[in-house]
């Protein structure tokens, strides 16, 4: 799943990227014919200097904002030689998978019927380790006796990958594993696109084999070490920030299949991207995934494809601009692994993220016994601290606060700021007023930090 510190978008890599000048990088896109690193497609950008002009545009790696962990770029105006085109050709074969998930699929059924002294698992490769392999991980610490139990909950078999940009796997902890799977079978959804969503997609895999159950789920996610637990109908290997299937027209066309509602199923999907991604990106992509969707539903051209988008809540109005039918909800996304984004009763020690869905707000019922509560005047749930403003005539807190009603700014702030009359705006009270008033690096507005700058990450 997604998880991850305050992202910082591709901004922050500017000097990695390009010259060692002070500058910004705005996201073009995926352009038609983009060269690739071994994460698909690259994504072209462009850097730009305040009150100038844009700089040469360049591609770089779409999932991998470090340079550390995908060093690809190429200007965009480059002329590539042959020699360079055949060595990049071959140092992407050379960082593919070991094996390919048909391999892996058959590797797993052989382990199955292996017996549980000779179920072996090696941490340091993160691989189920087949008798005849042992020796060339005799060195690597492995774990003995792997249960089926264990192989159902792949998610806490691996280690989780904690690039924050890239991966950023904070997985979801239970009580919100749970209550999403609850409200998508609870709204009569059967179908589960769940995009970078591990766990969700393990509990509705384990549920189907335990018990009666018509919930069904296909995986697409960058970590193909899933590959070794689900089969192709289960799991396409798939990067969210350029749309890119690794097993081509073949992966394709099973997530299509899959969207192809029959039997008056209904999808939905799930997506829980690291926080460190481009917004931007992301928007393109699940765009992308909808309109497949929208494909297969031949009779529903004016309908959207039901969304649950996971995100931190400041980045509503980012995701707005390319979603506007979305609305945020209450309720706090809790992560395992994560230090901060745990489950809290009061102030910072809530988790900042929510939930963004194109589905009505009244439909999504949030549990009352986790002090959440209906606004009969905004027709949707609320945290039990958000009470309704009614000059602004909403439930305005974002971060599960009760926030207060600026006159001077017109709208409710957080309850820690004031209003600042050199700067014309609420702020901390110990802000530096010269900070502020010169806005944005970006297109120089204030309002809003240089990384969440409307001007960035747009076509």
């Amino acid at each position: 799943e997604g998880g991850g510190d305050m992202a910082a978008s591709a901004a922050g890599d500017a000097e990695d990227l390009c010259s060692p000048e002070v500058g910004e990088l705005a996201l073009l896109g995926l352009a038609p014919s983009a060269p690739s690193c071994p994460h698909g497609p690259a994504l072209l950008f462009v850097k730009t200097s305040q009150g100038k002009k844009e700089g040469r545009r360049f591609y770089a790696c779409s999932a991998c904002r470090d340079r550390k962990d995908c060093n690809f770029f190429q200007w965009e105006d480059e002329k590539v030689s042959e020699t360079r085109l055949a060595a990049r050709e071959e140092y992407n074969r050379n960082h593919q998978p070991s094996f390919t998930h048909r391999q892996n699929v058959e590797r797993y059924k052989n382990f199955l019927l292996l017996p549980l002294s000779k179920r072996r698992f090696c941490q340091e490769c993160q691989q189920l380790l087949l008798p005849a392999e042992w020796e060339k991980h005799v060195d690597h610490q492995s774990l003995c006796g792997i249960s089926t139990a264990q192989l159902q909950s792949p998610s806490q078999l691996l280690y989780p990958l904690e690039n924050k940009k890239t991966n950023a796997q904070y997985l979801f902890a239970d009580r919100s594993c749970q209550f999403l799977l609850d409200l998508i079978i609870n709204l009569g959804f059967r179908r589960v696109l769940s995009v970078g969503t591990p766990r969700l997609h393990e509990m509705i895999q384990s549920k189907a084999s335990q018990e009666d159950s018509r919930v069904r789920s296909l995986l697409l996610d960058i970590d193909f070490r899933y590959s070794q637990f689900y089969t192709e109908d289960e799991f396409c290997h798939y990067n969210m920030f350029n749309h890119h299937f690794f097993g081509g027209e073949v992966a394709r066309e099973t997530c299509r299949t899959f969207l192809y509602q029959d039997n008056g199923e209904r999808v939905i999907m799930v997506t829980d991207p690291p926080f460190g991604g481009l917004v931007g990106a992301l928007a393109s992509s699940f765009k992308k995934l909808m309109s497949m969707w929208k494909e297969a539903e031949k009779g529903h051209s004016n309908q959207e494809m039901p969304v649950f988008w996971i995100f931190p809540y400041f980045f509503e109005s980012r995701i707005l601009d390319f979603f506007p039918s979305f609305s945020m909800m209450d309720y706090q996304v809790d992560y395992e692994n994560h230090a901060l984004y745990k489950h809290g009763k009061t102030g910072r020690r809530q988790s900042p993220v929510r939930i963004f869905t194109n589905l009505t707000p009244s439909m999504i019922v949030l549990p009352v016994e986790e002090g959440y509560r209906f606004c009969s005047i905004c027709q949707r749930y609320v945290s039990s601290g958000n009470q309704h403003c009614e000059i602004c005539n909403s439930c305005t807190s974002k971060d599960g606060r009760r926030w207060k009603h600026c006159v001077l700014c017109k709208k409710c702030v957080k309850p820690s700021w004031f209003h600042c009359n050199i700067c014309n705006c609420c702020a901390l009270q110990n802000h530096t007023c010269e900070t502020i008033a010169t806005g944005c690096f970006v297109c120089g507005k204030a309002g809003h930090k240089r990384s969440n700058c409307p001007s960035l990450s747009h076509t």
